[in-house]
């Protein structure tokens, strides 16, 4: 009788998978001697050959082996390749692994393709049990750890000799670019939940899930580079016993270190490193590696820092990973966590629980990935771990410190977050699921709004650029002098610009939003492009605005661009229009941003543009619920969809589920049909004549009026 086809389907997939991660280790060995794969550079480290038979030697020991009539491929070689699985059998000790020249390379190769052969076999027949599938994916990331730890090993072998050998030709591995953000990134602490939640695979070690309560802290945005690293040498940073932790003092001397692992000097100043293409000049910008956790805190106290804990490292990267460089794909990164186990950890059973928790004494956490790390072993709770004094893993740093309130550090708003929550859930149980467009707007959907400018479909801020220049004279007139502007949801600030270079008699600039991320960056960039320009932010929603502080005392002029005035409800867009009139006081000013009815054809391509930036845009929605409220969207199982909706005179921005699914945030669940579309934005489209209708009912009285060349955009100016 056949199998039914979902095992087949299941088969056939975990096939690919299992061969697909085989092909990796063969590929790194391709080119190097067999006498780089049988010399071992020190006891820490194993031969290439060893790792090649080891990862082979797992999967027959721990999957085919469990079949009571299986007959192993050499009895004798289920001990020269166990490593440290007591419960399997005896084994050799790990620093006499190079002295075992047989079997030879060629024995070994001949073994994993057999090995290969017998599992293809087993996976064909069906793996369904839990057990055996558990083996099974613990087994593929076994082998994808030992892929990182043979790189590791041959950099180290190769480190050994005077000749500076070239282990290859361009670097191997999967190297992330990390483009550097700069600064600190404060978070409130607060009790906060850390671990996995046991979807999809981790090692034991990353769980349970559990509460942890954060003191406030801060993070560097970016990693520990080698030039930060030169000045804590040329500071005497190995030479100063007050910078480090006594054992790590006596380390330093008994190990005579003066630099990270594999760097020399090479005279005037000028170091190289040892990588895995030979030596090369120290790179200043790269990140520092090869570092041991003695150095890292002793660089973290020299900076006047610390390490973060284990803790504050991944609540930041589940948090803002948007605001970090380097988080995965460069070099792991150091903590000031003892590696233990977390409250209510159980090992895996069996003879796999041997895996982690034997090694839990002794050694530090290290968290992230490295370039040698493949992209699906990353994960944002995997822990690993080195004793203090270890040097040869792809390892650097990145700093924290604890706040200082005397340098105003920016807090994140509790209540945004709160409010997003109570507004997504509230969208999601209505018949048409819809949630405001403002909460488009964090920090990295302001940043994919700014691309969407640029594309060549989206005409709005190409044509209101072009009008506020042409007009810029007769708005700084219109403002008059001594005047304050305040924008409402001002994002990135960019069109203000031109209004202020224009307008030498604004004297205050009070931007209004409310994302604090891109409120805090355009402030700081409008300060220094502007530095005799009073700035003086406000976070809030501009729907729900309250009393504005009193500033300046010239007149006040409302700045609403970007047609967002199209995003709100008729009800709405009049309210908004009353409140700023009652805020900004009586006899204030006011310049609309409207855009006008057109083509369906130019509108629909507008917002949905061929390069895919705002299907981008409207997606980061569902990646900052996950962010922030801790959701489960499944990105892949929504798409961007944009449609004119002639009826209401506006275009809209849903997001439409691709399949029956269940989504599920702050213990609530929220079901999805296919088809159903979340309702994320409208924007309205005007005429002259409804956008009268509306300022008057808000007691505004329109006094000027610009349309650009098509597509046709328009500038209202309005007196109160």
């Amino acid at each position: 009788m056949n199998a039914p086809a979902p095992v087949q389907d299941q088969s056939a997939r975990d096939v690919a998978a299992y061969l697909a991660s085989r092909r990796v280790m063969p590929e790194l060995a391709r080119g190097l001697s067999a006498e780089d794969l049988q010399a071992q550079s020190m006891p820490d480290c194993s031969p290439g050959k060893w790792h090649l038979a080891h990862t082979t030697w797992f999967y027959e020991a721990m999957i085919l082996g469990r079949d009571p009539d299986y007959r192993p491929y050499d009895p004798v070689w289920f001990t020269l390749f166990n490593s440290y699985y007591d419960g399997v059998g005896e084994r050799i000790t790990r620093d006499a692994r190079s002295r075992m020249t047989r079997p030879s390379l060629d024995d070994v190769m001949d073994y994993r393709r057999e090995i290969d052969r017998r599992m293809v076999d087993r996976l064909r027949a069906g793996l369904t049990d839990g057990e055996g599938r558990y083996l099974l994916v613990l087994g593929r990331h076994h082998e994808q750890q030992h892929q990182e730890l043979f790189l590791m090993d041959i950099l180290n072998l190769m480190a050994c000799s005077p000749i500076d050998p070239a282990a290859y030709e361009t670097e191997p591995g999967w190297r992330t670019a990390a483009p550097p953000r700069g600064g600190w990134e404060a978070f409130e602490g607060g009790l906060v939940t850390l671990g996995h939640d046991d979807a999809g695979f981790a090692f034991d070690n990353e769980g349970p899930a559990h509460e942890v309560n954060l003191q406030p802290y801060e993070l560097a945005r970016d990693l520990v580079t080698n030039g930060q690293w030169l000045e804590f040498m040329a500071d005497g940073g190995y030479r100063r016993p007050e910078l480090w932790l006594s054992d790590g003092w006596a380390t330093v001397g008994e190990e005579n270190w003066q630099a990270p692992l594999y760097w020399r000097e090479e005279g005037d100043g000028r170091w190289s490193v040892m990588t895995l293409t030979g030596r090369r000049p120290v790179d200043p910008e790269a990140p520092v590696c090869h570092i041991s956790q003695y150095e890292a805190d002793a660089f973290a106290r020299w900076a006047g820092a610390r390490l973060p804990t284990e803790a504050e490292w991944e609540h930041a990267a589940r948090t803002r990973p948007e605001a970090f460089s380097g988080l995965d794909g460069q070099v792991w990164q150091h903590t000031a966590s003892a590696y233990a186990p977390y409250p209510g950890f159980r090992a895996t059973p069996g003879t796999a629980g041997e895996y982690n928790g034997k090694f839990m004494a002794n050694q530090g956490v290290l968290r992230g990935s490295c370039f040698a790390t493949p992209p699906d072993h990353r994960r944002l709770t995997y822990r690993n771990f080195y004793y203090p004094h270890q040097r040869w893993a792809f390892a650097g740093l990145r700093l924290a410190r604890d706040p200082d309130p005397q340098t105003g550090a920016r807090m994140p708003l509790t209540e945004e977050t709160a409010q997003f929550r109570a507004d997504l859930i509230e969208g999601l149980s209505k018949p048409q699921k819809s949630l405001s467009p403002k909460w488009l707007y964090d920090a990295a959907g302001s940043d994919l709004f700014e691309d969407i400018t640029r594309v060549t479909e989206y005409y709005p801020t190409r044509q209101e650029t072009a009008l506020l220049r042409a007009m810029a004279p007769d708005i700084a007139r219109f403002m008059g002098d001594n005047a304050v502007l305040v924008e409402f949801g001002s994002g990135a600030s960019e069109k203000t610009r031109i209004v202020l270079d224009q307008a030498p008699g604004v004297a205050t600039y009070m931007p209004i939003d409310i994302s604090t991320d891109a409120l805090d960056a355009a402030t700081d960039r409008i300060r220094e492009a502007y530095p005799d320009l009073e700035v003086s932010p406000v976070a809030g929603d501009f729907l729900d605005l309250p009393p504005l502080p009193e500033l300046g005392r010239g007149p006040r002029t409302g700045f609403f661009p970007g047609s967002t005035i199209g995003n709100l409800t008729q009800d709405q867009a009049v309210h908004f229009l009353t409140s700023a009139h009652e805020r900004l006081a009586p006899g204030s000013r006011f310049i609309l941003g409207v855009d006008l009815v057109k083509s369906p054809e130019v509108l629909v391509a507008a917002y949905d543009d061929a390069e895919g930036v705002t299907a981008a845009f409207n997606l980061n929605l569902l990646e900052r619920a996950n962010r922030d409220l801790d959701a489960d969207f499944d990105l892949d199982a929504f798409a961007h969809r944009a449609v004119w909706n002639a009826d209401r005179s506006r275009m809209e921005m849903h997001l439409v589920s691709l399949a029956d699914q269940t989504v599920t945030i702050d213990g609530t669940r929220h079901r999805f049909l296919e088809g159903e579309t979340l309702h994320t934005e409208s924007s309205r489209k005007f005429t002259r004549e409804a956008v009268v209708e509306l300022v008057e009912q808000a007691g505004w009285k329109l006094v000027d009026w610009r349309q650009s060349d098509e597509p046709a955009v328009a500038l209202a100016l309005l007196q109160g």
